[in-house]
């Protein structure tokens, strides 16, 4: 059965200008986007900076999205929280505003009580009562909890639980899960420096920070892959491992945001307490957008 979603999604950032919703800053960015290729845009995701937007800023951030978006992109909206009944109200909200699908992380504030059926009690009773597709987060390095790979195969034959993404970064957790669901559930890798790797392994597509900055790229690197051009993919792969890991793993979103300055889209300052990124490290992402030949 074909997918109802593939491609590359860029996890994108939200902006501010002085604390508040930079909201016009926020549709021109995707009115760039737009010419990109991606296949959509994840809205409140880890890189949008999710907990520290409220519901009200989220459901207009959905809003402005789905008008700013061509129409064959595909929006998807981060709506977890941390009970069942939240999570519902969210995402049904977010749903009405233009959501076609949310992306769910396990709820974590009472960590050493989410055990399997915890989990799965949550998840059960959010696709139950959701009015658009679930997808599952994988995102044990902020949350502190892997999804149990039994789990996922348990909830992926719910009928409103489509996908999973995983940015634990594990290929063995991908092989299994793909191995073992149905051929319509989506497998998201959500890191950019195995997504060669991923998309080999079986995976529909990606949802990542690294799209924001290098979407042409990713872009490439998913249409070279599924038009069997497999060594050019492969080596495009290495030539973004290093910009992928100094945004996502060492200097984080503030340097997602200085690498969106940089090459002319809105970035700008993160939320409290998320700090500006220092000199150095500017110096640093220079470098690497250089190498890539995405600053003039």
């Amino acid at each position: 059965m074909k997918k109802r979603f593939s491609g590359i999604f860029a996890a994108l950032t939200t902006p501010f200008t002085e604390g508040r919703l930079a909201v016009e800053r926020f549709k021109e960015n995707i009115e760039k986007f737009n010419r990109t290729g991606l296949a959509g845009y994840v809205v409140m995701g880890s890189t949008g900076e999710a907990p520290f937007v409220d519901d009200e800023e989220s459901e207009m951030l959905v809003k402005e999205a789905r008008k700013a978006s061509d129409r064959d992109k595909v929006i998807i909206a981060g709506t977890a929280r941390d009970s069942a009944e939240w999570t519902v109200k969210v995402t049904n909200r977010l749903a009405e505003a233009g959501a076609e699908a949310a992306l769910i992380k396990p709820p974590s504030y009472y960590k050493s009580r989410m055990n399997y059926d915890a989990l799965k009690a949550y998840y059960l009773e959010v696709a139950d009562r959701a009015e658009i597709p679930v997808i599952l987060y994988n995102i044990p390095q902020n949350t502190q909890i892997w999804l149990p790979l039994e789990l996922v195969l348990e909830l992926s034959k719910h009928e409103n639980i489509i996908g999973l993404k995983e940015s634990g970064g594990s290929l063995a957790y991908l092989s299994e899960v793909v191995s073992k669901v149905s051929s319509d559930f989506h497998y998201f890798t959500g890191s950019g420096s195995i997504l060669y790797s991923a998309l080999d392994m079986g995976a529909c597509g990606a949802i990542l920070a690294l799209a924001n900055v290098a979407p042409e790229s990713c872009v490439k690197l998913y249409e070279l892959f599924t038009a069997g051009k497999k060594d050019e993919a492969r080596e495009l792969q290495y030539r973004l491992i290093p910009l992928n890991r100094a945004l996502t793993e060492t200097y984080g979103i503030s340097a997602i945001k200085y690498a969106l300055d940089r090459r002319g889209y809105y970035g700008g300052p993160c939320r409290t307490p998320l700090l500006p990124l220092e000199e150095k490290a500017r110096v640093s992402i220079d470098i690497l957008l250089k190498e890539l030949g995405l600053l003039e």
